[in-house]
């Protein structure tokens, strides 16, 4: 089953290349970097961990920052 959600993950991923909007780019790359946290998790493996919780905060933070600016412009 860790296999399964790495590939998963594996593709989500390189999907958020064919995403032109920044918006929905960040919401793959966050929801693929989710994914790996649970594959980094189940092979028990805390520098995927890790290296992925920073990407899906990033990810997110900046989908944030991203909708702020519009809400105030």
């Amino acid at each position: 089953m860790p296999d399964t959600i790495g590939w998963v993950a594996t593709a989500i991923f390189s999907a958020s290349y064919f995403f032109h909007r920044p918006a929905a780019l960040r919401r793959v790359q966050a929801a693929a970097a989710c994914l790996w946290i649970i594959y980094g998790i189940a092979v028990r493996a805390m520098p995927v961990v890790v290296a992925n919780a920073i990407v899906a905060v990033a990810a997110l933070y900046s989908l944030w920052q991203g909708s702020l600016r519009r809400g105030s412009a």
